[in-house]
Protein backbone atom coordinates (compact mmCIF):
# COMPACT_ATOMS: atom_id res chain seq x y z
CA UNK A 1 0.00 0.00 0.00
CA UNK A 2 1.44 3.42 -0.87
CA UNK A 3 2.30 5.89 1.83
CA UNK A 4 -0.61 8.29 2.39
CA UNK A 5 0.70 9.86 5.58
CA UNK A 6 0.97 13.66 5.96
CA UNK A 7 4.04 15.34 7.42
CA UNK A 8 5.20 18.58 8.99
CA UNK A 9 8.71 19.95 9.32
CA UNK A 10 8.92 18.40 12.79
CA UNK A 11 8.80 14.97 11.13
CA UNK A 12 11.86 15.65 8.99
CA UNK A 13 15.58 15.08 9.15
CA UNK A 14 18.21 16.13 6.63
CA UNK A 15 21.34 14.11 6.00
CA UNK A 16 24.31 14.38 3.69
CA UNK A 17 25.82 11.33 2.03
CA UNK A 18 28.74 11.15 -0.31
CA UNK A 19 27.79 9.20 -3.41
CA UNK A 20 31.28 8.60 -4.77
CA UNK A 21 34.12 9.19 -2.31
CA UNK A 22 36.61 8.09 -4.97
CA UNK A 23 36.23 11.36 -6.88
CA UNK A 24 37.93 14.60 -5.76
CA UNK A 25 34.49 16.24 -5.43
CA UNK A 26 33.22 13.39 -3.24
CA UNK A 27 36.38 13.42 -1.13
CA UNK A 28 35.99 17.16 -0.53
CA UNK A 29 32.36 16.71 0.58
CA UNK A 30 33.27 13.73 2.77
CA UNK A 31 35.98 15.73 4.54
CA UNK A 32 33.54 18.52 5.41
CA UNK A 33 30.70 16.15 6.37
CA UNK A 34 32.96 14.17 8.72
CA UNK A 35 34.70 17.12 10.36
CA UNK A 36 31.42 18.96 11.04
CA UNK A 37 29.31 15.84 11.81
CA UNK A 38 26.67 16.80 9.24
CA UNK A 39 24.54 13.68 9.58
CA UNK A 40 21.99 14.92 10.34
CA UNK A 41 22.33 18.58 9.44
CA UNK A 42 21.32 20.39 12.61
CA UNK A 43 19.30 23.59 12.99
CA UNK A 44 18.05 23.48 9.39
CA UNK A 45 14.94 25.42 8.45
CA UNK A 46 12.91 26.35 5.40
CA UNK A 47 14.13 23.71 2.99
CA UNK A 48 12.73 24.06 -0.52
CA UNK A 49 13.18 21.81 -3.51
CA UNK A 50 12.05 22.69 -7.03
CA UNK A 51 12.08 20.46 -10.08
CA UNK A 52 11.24 22.22 -13.32
CA UNK A 53 10.89 20.85 -16.83
CA UNK A 54 11.01 23.26 -19.73
CA UNK A 55 7.95 22.63 -21.86
CA UNK A 56 7.81 23.84 -25.44
CA UNK A 57 4.45 24.21 -27.07
CA UNK A 58 4.14 23.59 -30.82
CA UNK A 59 1.55 25.83 -32.46
CA UNK A 60 0.34 25.13 -35.97
CA UNK A 61 -0.46 27.99 -38.27
CA UNK A 62 -4.16 28.73 -38.01
CA UNK A 63 -4.55 27.08 -34.57
CA UNK A 64 -4.90 29.06 -31.34
CA UNK A 65 -4.18 26.12 -29.03
CA UNK A 66 -0.94 24.16 -29.04
CA UNK A 67 -1.11 20.81 -30.82
CA UNK A 68 1.81 19.26 -28.93
CA UNK A 69 3.87 19.82 -25.80
CA UNK A 70 7.50 18.72 -25.93
CA UNK A 71 9.44 18.26 -22.71
CA UNK A 72 12.83 19.92 -22.51
CA UNK A 73 15.59 20.29 -19.96
CA UNK A 74 14.91 19.36 -16.34
CA UNK A 75 16.44 21.50 -13.59
CA UNK A 76 16.65 20.63 -9.89
CA UNK A 77 17.24 23.56 -7.53
CA UNK A 78 16.57 24.39 -3.92
CA UNK A 79 17.32 26.41 -0.81
CA UNK A 80 18.00 25.71 2.85
CA UNK A 81 18.38 27.91 5.90
CA UNK A 82 20.40 27.06 8.99
CA UNK A 83 20.52 28.69 12.41
CA UNK A 84 23.96 27.43 13.33
CA UNK A 85 26.89 29.27 11.78
CA UNK A 86 30.07 27.20 11.86
CA UNK A 87 31.35 27.32 8.29
CA UNK A 88 30.18 23.82 7.32
CA UNK A 89 27.81 24.92 4.56
CA UNK A 90 30.28 27.47 3.24
CA UNK A 91 32.93 24.75 3.04
CA UNK A 92 30.44 22.42 1.31
CA UNK A 93 30.14 25.14 -1.32
CA UNK A 94 33.80 26.15 -1.64
CA UNK A 95 35.71 23.10 -0.44
CA UNK A 96 39.16 24.05 0.83
CA UNK A 97 38.55 27.65 -0.26
CA UNK A 98 35.98 28.03 2.53
CA UNK A 99 38.42 27.06 5.28
CA UNK A 100 39.55 30.62 6.01
CA UNK A 101 42.53 30.88 3.69
CA UNK A 102 42.62 31.88 0.06
CA UNK A 103 43.61 28.96 -2.18
CA UNK A 104 46.51 29.52 -4.54
CA UNK A 105 44.67 28.32 -7.63
CA UNK A 106 41.67 26.34 -8.77
CA UNK A 107 39.82 24.25 -6.19
CA UNK A 108 37.36 21.39 -6.18
CA UNK A 109 33.65 22.05 -5.61
CA UNK A 110 32.25 19.35 -3.29
CA UNK A 111 29.42 17.13 -4.54
CA UNK A 112 27.09 15.16 -2.28
CA UNK A 113 23.61 13.67 -1.98
CA UNK A 114 21.05 15.38 0.22
CA UNK A 115 18.39 13.17 1.83
CA UNK A 116 15.18 14.61 3.24
CA UNK A 117 13.68 11.91 5.48
CA UNK A 118 10.09 12.29 6.71
CA UNK A 119 8.72 10.03 9.42
CA UNK A 120 5.69 10.72 11.61
CA UNK A 121 6.40 9.42 15.15
CA UNK A 122 2.76 8.28 15.40
CA UNK A 123 3.20 6.07 12.30
CA UNK A 124 6.85 4.94 12.34
CA UNK A 125 6.11 2.10 9.93
CA UNK A 126 5.60 4.66 7.15
CA UNK A 127 8.20 7.10 5.90
CA UNK A 128 9.14 9.04 2.83
CA UNK A 129 12.65 9.86 1.66
CA UNK A 130 13.45 12.41 -1.00
CA UNK A 131 17.04 12.03 -2.20
CA UNK A 132 18.59 14.86 -4.18
CA UNK A 133 21.55 13.46 -6.12
CA UNK A 134 24.84 15.12 -7.02
CA UNK A 135 24.17 18.36 -5.16
CA UNK A 136 26.42 21.40 -5.47
CA UNK A 137 25.86 24.52 -3.43
CA UNK A 138 25.88 27.60 -5.65
CA UNK A 139 25.05 30.39 -3.21
CA UNK A 140 25.59 31.23 0.46
CA UNK A 141 24.22 34.12 2.49
CA UNK A 142 24.18 35.30 6.09
CA UNK A 143 21.25 37.19 7.59
CA UNK A 144 21.78 39.05 10.86
CA UNK A 145 18.49 40.78 11.76
CA UNK A 146 18.21 43.15 14.67
CA UNK A 147 15.80 41.08 16.76
CA UNK A 148 15.52 37.62 15.23
CA UNK A 149 17.71 34.55 14.77
CA UNK A 150 20.89 34.80 12.74
CA UNK A 151 20.55 32.48 9.76
CA UNK A 152 22.80 31.32 7.01
CA UNK A 153 21.18 30.28 3.77
CA UNK A 154 22.31 28.27 0.78
CA UNK A 155 21.00 27.69 -2.69
CA UNK A 156 21.82 24.55 -4.58
CA UNK A 157 21.56 22.76 -7.88
CA UNK A 158 21.46 19.01 -8.42
CA UNK A 159 21.50 16.52 -11.27
CA UNK A 160 18.39 14.53 -10.35
CA UNK A 161 15.95 13.67 -7.58
CA UNK A 162 14.21 10.47 -6.43
CA UNK A 163 11.47 9.64 -3.92
CA UNK A 164 11.08 6.41 -1.95
CA UNK A 165 8.09 5.54 0.23
CA UNK A 166 8.34 2.90 2.93
CA UNK A 167 5.17 1.32 4.25
CA UNK A 168 5.14 -1.42 6.88
CA UNK A 169 2.92 -4.50 7.01
CA UNK A 170 0.23 -2.81 9.12
CA UNK A 171 -0.16 0.16 6.79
Amino acid sequence: MPNTNVYTGMDGAITIAVDDAATPEGQAANTVAESFALTPIGRATDVTLQVTSAMRAFHEIGQRYATELRPGNVNVTGTMGRAYINGALLQLMLGEAGAGTRPAGAFVSPTFNLSLVLENPARPEQSATVTVHQVKLDGWSLTMPEDDFVLEGVTFRALWVGVADAAGEGA
